[in-house]
């Protein structure tokens, strides 16, 4: 039955990207970026819906009151990385436009990397270090100036359940440099749809809202230690199934 059920999502997705796609490149012709944003998100509402009928994905929210109040208030979500299902997730729950930073290998995905290529995003060159991050600095104070939040994943890549990767400090670096606050926040995606997996299983996909944390006076590496802390420990209470306690083994500390 996951394996129906999966094809069935997956057959969702492979028909409606193809049109949205080239509806993404072609509206961008005329849309201002808000508008092609919440075309995006509209598109993504959709895959969400097909993993809840077909799938059995629910989704539970807490904390959506320690987000930033105001139009233009600023914010920088940093996020838990397990699966896909985040990034598709995140536009469809913020009541803020996002801009994503991600490689730009993957605008040169069809349909919908050209999407992706025709909004107003951060995409960079992994390659160049110190110019990629010259750029998101740049783009990042005029997104957040605009009251588009910028959301990164601290983790670079998605994260097997129960394991925990590096995180940079890009993030906390971004937030100092424009004195934006950071959002932690922890996902338990793993649970129903795994790294780098087809089938996808029923269940909920917890998605907790940490406290803003203020970038004023921080250092770059401390401040992340504090949004490491909060999330790792945050995954554990979400999914304590996935964190078998080990002798000697500790969540990080601040």
């Amino acid at each position: 039955m996951a394996l129906i059920r999966s094809l069935l999502h997956a057959l969702v997705m492979l028909l409606t990207v193809v049109p949205w796609g080239i509806w993404m490149v072609a509206s961008s012709l005329w849309s201002s970026g808000e508008q092609m944003y919440w075309k995006a998100a509209r598109w993504l509402g959709w895959q969400i819906d097909a993993a809840r009928i077909l799938c059995g994905i629910e989704v539970r929210v807490t904390g959506m009151e320690n987000l930033p109040q105001g139009k233009t208030s600023p914010g920088i979500l940093l996020v838990k990385h397990q699966s896909t299902f985040e990034t598709f997730l995140m536009p469809t729950l913020m009541p803020h436009p996002l801009a994503y930073v991600f490689k730009r290998e993957l605008i040169y995905i069809p349909f919908f990397g050209w999407a992706m290529g025709r909004m107003d995003m951060i995409h960079i060159d992994r390659r160049q270090r110190t110019q990629a991050f010259n750029k998101v600095v740049q783009q990042g104070k005029r997104l957040l100036a605009q009251g588009i939040w910028v959301i990164m994943f601290p983790e670079g890549t998605r994260i097997p359940r129960g394991q925990q990767g590096v995180y940079k400090s890009g993030g906390t670096r971004l937030a100092i440099a424009t004195g934006a606050p950071v959002i932690p926040i922890a996902v338990t995606s793993a649970k129903v749809w795994p790294r780098k997996a087809f089938l996808k299983r029923p269940g909920i996909v917890d998605v907790s809202i940490g406290k803003p944390i203020p970038s004023e006076g921080r250092s770059p590496d401390e401040m992340m230690r504090e949004v490491e802390a909060w999330i790792e420990l945050e995954m554990r209470r979400l999914d304590p199934d996935a964190y078998p306690k080990t002798p000697g083994e500790h969540p990080p500390q601040v």
